[in-house]
């Protein structure tokens, strides 16, 4: 069985830093893309960042340009999403996904993503 597990997270107050990680398991993601979405309380799941298989392909949602950066360790099979000068707003459900490309490429909707973590939460205080 194929899974996405995410960790990190937490609760953080603002300006301040928080990582999270994911590791599939049951699959490697060759060539598959891999990133974040976000889904906060009462909104729809939009994108964070992604970034392809060889790490040469990078993009960031508008919200967190400049404030998120996204790695991917391929010998570990493991993605990171290191966020910094955290806002109130950043407060989200933070989930990990992998897709092929075509269709998703660096700017993948919710629709072209093949497989979803479960998700971890991040709470910004204020």
């Amino acid at each position: 069985q194929v899974q996405l597990v995410e960790s990190g997270g937490g609760s953080v107050q603002a300006g301040g830093s928080a990582r999270v990680s994911c590791t599939p398991s049951g699959h490697v993601f060759i060539r598959y893309y891999m990133g974040w979405f976000r889904q906060a309380p009462g909104k729809e799941r939009e994108f964070v960042a992604a970034i392809s298989w060889s790490g040469s392909l990078i993009n960031y949602g508008d919200s967190v340009k400049g404030r998120f950066t996204i790695s991917r360790d391929n010998g570990r099979n493991t993605v990171l999403l290191q966020m910094n000068s955290l806002e109130p707003t950043d407060t989200a459900v933070y989930y990990c996904a992998a897709w092929r490309t075509p269709p998703g490429g660096t700017r993948p909707t919710t629709a072209s993503v093949d497989y979803w973590g479960k998700g971890t939460l991040v709470s910004v205080a204020s």
